[in-house]
């Protein structure tokens, strides 16, 4: 009985150490608990709508002229004046390949 008594008294010293052990600093920087840090709700607002972003967006036929526009028509565009600059200044990589 004795064995029992201190073996759950030990368990529950146990469990006191690791949840004092857990607790958060704040990145281990210098701001405590103590100053009472104030939420931005600007930033939280914010934080909030990134983390459903991908349940909240959409494609529907207005949309869809804005999208391929921005992830195939302006890329290729970049690349295409970039390939020709390349090949009026003659870079070496060009002259080698015979594509110029």
């Amino acid at each position: 009985m004795m064995n029992h008594l201190i073996a759950r008294t030990g368990l529950r010293a146990a469990t006191r150490t690791v949840h004092r052990t857990q607790r958060r600093k704040m990145g281990e920087g210098p701001f405590t608990d103590k100053m009472h840090v104030k939420k931005n709700k600007y930033v939280e607002e914010w934080n909030g709508r990134r983390e459903i972003t991908e349940k909240a967006f959409e494609v529907n036929p207005d949309s869809l002229p804005v999208i391929l526009l921005f992830c195939v028509v302006f890329p290729y565009g970049i690349y295409a004046l970039t390939r020709r600059e390349l090949i009026i200044k003659g870079d070496p990589r060009f002259k080698n390949s015979g594509l110029a």
